[in-house]
C-alpha cells in the first residue's frame, strides 16, 4: 500500500487535467495510427505579448531530442503542427535533426495553422494532412516584418526607373538610402536560402520520384516564395491552394476517424495554452513533455496606464520544463 509520500508523488506526476487529458488524447491518436506521435505547439494566438519566444527558435532542439529520446524510429513519425514560423537557422537544425532519425517517414499534420518556417517544416515531409479549416504560409524571409523579396523588388523598381528617368533620382533618394549595401545583401542571401532549403527538401522527400517534379517545385517555390506572388507574409493558403500549386496533401475529412483524434488532440493543446502558463509544448505519445512556460509579474500602474491596478505581465520562463511529471 502507498504511503503519504507515495501518493503525493504519484498525483504530481498525474499533472493536471489538461496534462492527463493530452495524454489521452496523444496516446489514441498514436494507437490508431500505429506510429509515433510529436506535437508541436505555440500559443501564439493565446499570449501574443511573447513576440519571439512563441516562434521556432533554437531552444525547440532541445524539445525535439526531449521527445524523441526512447522512441521507436522505425514507426516513423507524425508531427502535428501549429506554430507562426520563426528562425531559418533553428528550422533547418530541426529538419535535418528528424531526417537523421526517421530518414524522411514523417508525416505532417496541420488541424489549423503552420505559417513561414512552419510551412517549411511541413514541406519537409512526406505528406502533410490538412483539413478545411487548415492553412499553411509564405515562406519568403522577414527582416523584422519586412519582407526581404520586397525590399529587393522596391530596390529594382528604384534602379530601372531611375536608369530610364534620372528625373526620378530626387524622388527615390531617401527610399533607396534606407537600405545599406549590407543590408541588400543579407536580403538576398536570406531569399535564396529559404528557396534552396524548401527545394531540396522537397525534392529528396515529398516529390522524390514523381514526374516533372522539378517543374513542380518551381511552381512552389514562386507561390510560397516569392512576396509579390503570395503580396502578404500572413496569408492564409489553404487545403485546395496547397494541393493546387502542387504539394501532397491529403483530406483530414477523408478519414473521419482519423480527424476526430487530431482535432481533439488540437483542443486540448488550445485548451492548455489557453488556461496555463504554458506558451510552447512538445509532447510524444508516451507523455514525456517538453514545456515552456511564462512567469506573471506584477507591474506598477503607472508603467501601464493612468490610475489604474496592478496588472500582470507575462514574461516568458528561459528554463523549460521537460519530464512527463511535469504539469503545464
Amino acid at each position: 500500500m502507498p504511503n503519504w509520500s507515495d501518493l503525493v508523488k504519484e498525483i504530481g506526476q498525474l499533472g493536471s487535467p489538461y496534462d492527463i487529458l493530452r495524454r489521452k488524447y496523444i496516446k489514441d491518436l498514436s494507437d490508431y495510427t500505429k506510429r509515433n506521435v510529436i506535437c508541436y505547439y505555440s500559443g501564439f494566438l493565446q499570449k501574443p505579448e511573447l513576440g519571439a519566444s512563441n516562434a521556432v527558435n533554437d531552444s525547440d532542439k532541445n524539445g525535439f531530442m526531449t521527445t524523441i529520446n526512447g522512441l521507436d524510429a522505425s514507426l516513423g513519425l507524425d508531427l502535428i503542427l501549429h506554430t507562426p514560423g520563426g528562425d531559418t537557422a533553428a528550422t533547418e537544425s530541426i529538419v535535418d535533426y528528424l531526417w537523421q532519425i526517421f530518414s524522411g517517414d514523417v508525416r505532417c499534420f496541420v488541424p489549423q495553422m503552420a505559417m513561414s518556417a512552419g510551412t517549411m517544416i511541413a514541406c519537409s515531409s512526406k505528406e502533410i494532412w490538412m483539413g478545411k479549416q487548415s492553412s499553411l504560409g509564405p515562406v519568403d524571409p522577414q527582416f523584422n516584418g519586412i519582407p526581404a523579396h520586397g525590399v529587393l523588388e522596391e530596390f529594382k523598381r528604384a534602379h530601372d526607373e531611375i536608369i530610364s528617368d534620372p528625373r526620378t533620382i530626387p524622388l527615390w533618394q531617401p527610399i533607396i538610402a534606407k537600405y545599406s549595401p549590407a543590408f541588400l545583401g543579407e536580403c538576398e542571401k536570406a531569399v535564396k536560402w529559404s528557396n534552396e532549403l524548401v527545394t531540396d527538401w522537397l525534392s529528396r522527400n515529398m516529390l522524390a520520384g514523381k514526374e516533372n517534379s522539378q517543374d513542380i517545385i518551381s511552381e512552389i517555390i514562386k507561390e510560397l516564395g516569392d512576396h509579390s506572388v503570395s503580396y502578404a507574409h500572413n496569408r492564409h493558403l489553404s487545403f485546395n491552394k496547397c494541393r493546387d500549386i502542387g504539394l501532397e496533401v491529403r483530406e483530414l475529412e477523408s478519414d473521419q476517424e482519423l480527424q476526430d483524434k487530431v482535432l481533439s488532440v488540437h483542443h486540448i493543446y488550445y485548451h492548455t495554452l489557453s488556461s496555463s502558463p504554458a506558451f510552447k509544448i512538445l509532447e510524444n505519445q508516451n507523455g514525456m513533455a517538453f514545456i515552456q512556460s511564462a512567469q506573471q509579474i506584477m507591474v506598477p500602474p503607472q508603467q501601464v496606464n493612468q490610475g489604474g491596478d496592478l496588472a500582470m505581465k507575462l514574461l516568458p520562463n528561459q528554463i523549460p520544463v521537460a519530464g512527463e511529471e511535469k504539469s503545464a
